[in-house]
């Protein structure tokens, strides 16, 4: 095993034999001394699984691999440890399967044979201590220079501690070469830790600031925190992809872990192409260069599907330790609860509601708690946010996976079809989707310049709200015969709909949306409608105020690029509403 873990390597007892396959589900018998998520080869070419269930002499093991051409007779062997996954700063800029193995970016996915782990790769390591210092668990002992904008650090793995023996001189380092030597242990450029095993963190923090997605719905209706989770529960063809790739862009987290779990390998090789040619719009250079990819698309293994946003969470403790924000994007949890629920049935184990085994939601549960805001062990804080699309069959939002996960997430971005279909995007549901934090984010920007941001959030979901009741009753009567103050409430849904929470994903300016700008855009709309209340209150007939040109606050979203520019856009319109306004035959002051 390549680096240091908590868990120590037994001595391998005599191989076992396979006695039954079904498709990834092998049962095995003589393994001695196997233990519950041990790892274990089968067959001649040494195919990865994992012990999932022990009675009497028979292992249950699932593969990780494809499994034809396996029979009854093949040995198996256990490794004696947990699925495991190198920790190294090889993963920044790479592709990886479910169980953190690289894969070729040639656009050919390599053999499992194939396929080499980071040892022989060289980094140039900068020792951060001197022999006889005292280091705690999670201490740096040096870093590494990597390509891109994070700083990596070699750590103590936990559960390690005490007076540093020796340490390497700077210089190349094989990734799998010893950089210090601390009580006696060997500290290696890249670790190894259980992937289904949280790392331990010294305290876990409260909630206290916004990941800022640049998605202006998102943080100006539903904000997520730091630390936090969200869901994205979508029908097909709503946008979901697109979304997270967006906030995977734009997010101004310091690594992106992104998961492809069982999408399509053509959404996937988008993603490839667009971080490697996209800017990372906060320290330049390409995105890709703090980001890592987990791909497990439909064609790959489907137990590795099932390791693989386990995987993604070990990667993302692994840099919430050096003191980072760490964010995992998960597309999409149905496809890898789709996993667990055919092995189940493999199995024979007990079904609950549409197949899925009776575990789901403790499964669903376990996943999102390794999100959180923590003091480390090394006294740094850092942060893992964990934000997993949701695909129900047929947009079914009762299903057991959408239903589950809405009990374990504080954020729901709920994408509704009738939006997208409109050409609404990002087809965001404001009527079925909820944030948990908007309080401790109403604070944050409080603190931070931006006091009016609860009250402007407010105020925008109550006039949305209003407006969407006020046009059900349009429908009825017309709109003609409502009165003008719901009439122009309904206008108000109007602008507030194409001129705040719409976004262009392919415009250079409103791909992402800065929170200053964010804000002068909400404030734009609300003090236009402000205007047309007070016009309407005054005498003046609410088809006339309909009929102006609201165009320059519309296109204000892709055009005006600084907030600046954005009231400029706002008093155009304001002195157009004023013009109706005043009475005939009387000049405009200048």
């Amino acid at each position: 095993m390549v680096g240091v873990t908590r868990h120590a390597r037994r001595a391998a007892p005599p191989a076992g034999r396979v006695t039954r396959v079904n498709g990834p589900l092998i049962e095995a018998t003589g393994l001695r001394a196997v233990a519950m998520f041990d790892v274990v080869d089968v067959g001649e070419s040494r195919l990865p699984g994992e012990v999932v269930g022990i009675r009497d002499d028979v292992a249950t093991i699932q593969a990780y691999e494809y499994t034809g051409g396996l029979a009854p007779g093949a040995p198996a062997r256990s490794r004696g440890e947990p699925l495991s996954a190198p920790l190294g700063p090889h993963l920044l800029g790479g592709v990886f399967d479910g169980l953190l193995r690289p894969l070729s970016r040639a656009g050919v996915w390599l053999d499992p044979a194939a396929r080499s782990g980071p040892g022989g790769r060289r980094f140039v390591f900068t020792p951060g201590v001197t022999a006889g210092t005292m280091l705690r668990p999670g201490a740096m002992v040096g870093t590494v220079a990597v390509a891109g904008p994070v700083p990596y650090q070699v750590l103590i793995p936990p559960g390690i501690a005490g007076r540093v023996d020796e340490v390497r001189p700077a210089g190349p380092c094989r990734a799998s070469g010893v950089v210090a030597t601390v009580s006696g242990t060997q500290i290696r450029l890249t670790s190894s830790w259980p992937v289904r095993r949280p790392r331990p963190a010294r305290e876990r923090l409260d909630a206290a600031a916004p990941l800022l997605t640049g998605q202006r719905v998102i943080d100006s209706l539903f904000p997520v925190t730091r630390g936090g989770t969200a869901a994205v529960p979508g029908g097909f063809g709503t946008g979901k992809t697109v979304l997270l790739q967006q906030i995977a862009k734009w997010s101004d987290a310091d690594v992106i872990v992104y998961v492809g779990c069982g999408e399509r390998g053509n959404e996937l090789a988008d993603v490839l192409k667009e971080l490697a040619e996209l800017t990372d719009p906060r320290a330049g250079g390409p995105l890709a260069q703090r980001t890592v990819v987990i791909a497990n698309t439909s064609n790959m293994p489907m137990m590795a599907r099932e390791a693989s946003i386990y995987s993604a969470a070990a990667v993302a403790e692994h840099f919430r330790d050096m003191g980072l924000d760490a964010v995992v994007i998960a597309d999409s949890t149905s496809r890898w609860a789709e996993a667990l629920r055919e092995f189940a049935s493999r199995g024979g184990e007990l079904l609950a509601e549409e197949g899925f085994p009776a575990g789901l939601a403790s499964a669903l549960a376990a996943f999102y708690e390794r999100a959180g805001r923590v003091v480390t062990e090394a006294g740094d804080e850092g942060s893992v946010t964990i934000i997993g699309a949701v695909s129900p069959p047929g947009g079914d939002m009762t299903e057991p996976v959408t239903t589950h996960t809405q009990r374990f997430v504080r954020c729901q971005w709920t994408l509704d079809r009738d939006l997208a279909y409109a050409r609404h995007y990002p087809a965001v549901s404001w009527t079925a989707s909820f944030s948990l934090d908007d309080a401790v984010v109403g604070g944050w920007y409080a603190r931070n310049g931006d006091p009016g941001w609860a009250e402007r959030k407010g105020r925008l979901a109550a006039l949305l709200a209003e407006a969407d009741r006020l046009g059900l009753l349009a429908e009825l009567v017309g709109a003609s015969a409502m009165p003008g103050r719901e009439r122009v409430t309904m206008l108000a849904g109007r602008l507030i709909r194409e001129a705040v929470l719409q976004q262009n994903a392919l415009s250079r300016i409103d791909a992402s949306c800065p929170a200053a700008r964010a804000a002068a855009l909400a404030g734009a709309v609300l003090d236009v409608i402000d205007q047309c209340q007070a016009l309407v209150e005054a005498g003046v007939d609410a088809a006339v105020i309909e009929e102006q040109d609201f165009s320059p606050l519309l296109r204000a979203r892709e055009d005006a690029a600084t907030a600046d520019s954005v009231r400029g856009c706002r008093d155009t319109v304001l002195t157009t509403l004023a013009d109706v306004a005043r009475p005939p035959g009387r000049e405009r002051v200048p």
